[in-house]
């Protein structure tokens, strides 16, 4: 017995599954090209029955049964409208058997499938047609007449109509004829685009602590306005985005609602409120540096996040002393409008570094901004108060900042990005307001990643930070606005700040910061299995005297490899790297370790 029958069901709905493949299942397919032949083992279930653990002879009758349905649908994916499929378990037809009455034991399963005559379409009409929709290129006369495509049509009828408000947009009817003399498809779809829809009420199920007020101002969905299906993506990225829930759902009413108003009901799983956890790195130069935190992720009940942060940095290691910082920050979301949000810091700490010591208190209040998804600004003003004690000598300060920043991220991951580029544009105005000197500080972070081969198997990755500091010089500016090279964030391989520029004064040599730095640093990482990858870098790092970068200054580049291991939630970070300039080159070598790639 053979099979041939057209479904158009299966025209538009097609499913298809990766199969192994048994020593005694055969598939032939006569004047079937390599992707078609593909095309249908994947299909054919009976292929890897034998795969399952302990099959039985009732599993590949079920399974060659299932078979003809499933190639058809292969056939039918492919443009294939005439096929007949033959499927023999033991020599007998698989439809004649029933599936309880299986052979004792299963031999041979033979599947002969004959794919006929290619169609190519005849008509290919979708109506109507919103203002400005794309249909697949090969949804037109004379082109094959695959099933995906008619598919594929049909679907990207109904996501323009719904991007333009109509939110219930339905394929009304379908008209496919195979015309078997000729080999030629017609399908003809027919759209409903049903009426213009507004956003109604928003609808908040599943919440305890987080007040149903404050869910509704930070999802911000438009009320009133047209129906847009990117607000609702929108609108639940806002709601995870506060780390207050586990999980956010968005759904759409079945019915349309009074007036043409489509209601919104958003389901929500809250968080823990409360977390806490600790970090490690390590690095030759740098020791060892631990923190720990504690968040409470709804504080007030509206989904506000506190955080406190402890860290002490430089155990162990060579520069300078032991570094400390306790901190503690508060972020409100939607403050002003869904996408705005505010956030004060404080912070007091202690930075013991090779050429100064800097005990510090400061405090912030930030207001940030989502322009576009990728585009972030952020702004706001602080106190700074510290004392400071340099080669220079010592001196107190109080300082009023205006920091400003201005974030452009286009890649595909921020902890193991492969493709895209990040930019991120920074500056500080600062005014004395007791000692210190008054000035601006900008700095501009830049970069940009790319792959190619098998599953992105291969990655270049750049760098390039451009730092100034103008109004003042190195003997007045605050020493950490100063710029330094060296060590894990500029140049791997060189000692933690060991370039800066070095001044007389009073007949002694004293090492300061400088007033610009250029940087730039390169990685091509190699994958060797999913989970493990090796690279290689090269950095470069200049600081400067001038405000103007890449002058009046000194350099130092380095070299290394390292390793990577992806844990699913970011890579565990090893790197050796060793000083490629100066008298030290390729002379000692420094060990980095860390959770995330170095950029």
């Amino acid at each position: 017995m053979t099979f041939k029958q057209i479904s158009w069901t299966a025209v538009l709905f097609l499913t298809t599954a990766t199969a192994a493949t048994p020593q005694d299942v055969s598939l032939n397919a006569p004047g079937a090209d390599d992707s078609l032949l593909t095309l249908l083992k994947d299909a054919s279930l009976s292929r890897s029955v034998s795969d399952e653990e302990d099959p039985q002879p009732q599993d590949y009758v079920a399974a060659a049964r299932a078979d003809y349905r499933r190639l058809l649908t292969a056939l039918y994916a492919a443009g294939y409208y005439s096929g007949t499929i033959s499927i023999k378990v033991n020599g007998t037809e698989a439809a004649n058997l029933a599936p309880l009455a299986a052979p004792e034991q299963i031999d041979t399963i033979d599947i002969a499938v004959d794919p006929g005559p290619l169609f190519t379409f005849g008509v290919a009409s979708v109506a109507p047609l919103a203002p400005g929709t794309e249909l697949p290129e090969g949804f037109a006369t004379g082109e094959d007449a695959k099933a995906d495509v008619i598919r594929q049509a049909s679907s990207n009828a109904r996501t323009a109509w719904r991007n333009q408000g109509y939110a219930k947009v339905e394929a009304a009817g379908q008209q496919i004829v195979a015309r078997h003399n000729d080999n030629e498809l017609d399908a003809s779809v027919t759209i409903a685009p049903g009426p213009k829809l507004t956003f109604g009420a928003l609808t908040v199920t599943g919440n305890d602590k987080v007040r149903t007020s404050a869910i509704t101002r930070i999802a911000g969905l438009p009320t009133g306005e047209v129906y847009d299906p990117e607000e609702l993506t929108e609108s639940a990225r806002r709601l995870r985005e506060t780390g207050a829930f586990d999980s956010v759902a968005l759904t759409e009413a079945d019915d349309i609602g009074p007036n043409d108003t489509l209601p919104i009901t958003v389901a929500i799983a809250e968080s823990k409120p409360r977390r806490i956890g600790v970090g490690l790195e390590y690095s030759t130069v740098e020791g060892i540096r631990t923190s720990a935190y504690w968040m409470h992720r709804n504080f007030f009940g509206g989904a506000e996040n506190l955080r406190f942060d402890a860290e002490v940095a430089g155990i162990g290691g060579g520069t300078g002393g032991i570094d400390y910082s306790l901190s503690t920050a508060l972020k409100i979301p939607a403050i002003y409008g869904p996408d705005t949000d505010l956030t004060a810091t404080a912070e007091i700490s202690r930075e013991d570094e090779p050429d100064y010591l800097i005990d510090s208190a400061s405090t912030e209040v930030l207001v940030s901004r989502l322009i576009t998804k990728d585009l972030e600004i952020e702004g706001g003003f602080g106190l700074l108060t510290a004392k400071e004690v340099t080669d220079l000598g010592t001196r107190n300060y109080t300082l009023l900042t205006a920091p400003l920043s201005v974030t452009y991220d286009k890649r595909d991951s921020e902890t193991n990005a492969k493709n895209g580029y990040y930019i991120k544009a920074t500056g500080t105005p600062f005014l004395s307001v007791a000692g210190g000197s008054s000035g601006a500080r900008g700095y501009l972070d830049g970069r940009g990643y790319y792959s190619f081969g098998t599953d992105d198997r291969f990655t270049i990755a750049a760098r390039g930070q451009v730092g100034t500091l103008i109004g003042t010089d190195e003997a007045d500016a605050p020493a950490d606005y100063l710029f330094y090279s060296g060590g894990s964030g500029t140049v791997r391989g060189e000692g933690y700040k060991s370039l800066g520029l070095d001044q007389t004064v009073d007949g002694e040599t004293v090492t300061t910061g400088g007033t610009s730095f250029a940087g730039a640093q390169l990685e091509a990482r190699v994958g060797i299995t999913d989970a493990i990858s090796v690279v290689g870098f090269y950095d470069y790092g200049y600081v400067g005297g001038s405000a103007t970068p890449l002058t009046d200054g000194a350099d130092q580049s380095g070299v290394g490899l390292g390793v990577r291991y992806d844990t699913g939630i970011g890579p565990i970070r090893l790197d050796v790297g060793t000083p490629a300039s100066g008298d030290d080159q390729f002379k000692s070598v420094e060990v980095y370790i860390g959770i995330g790639q170095a950029f």
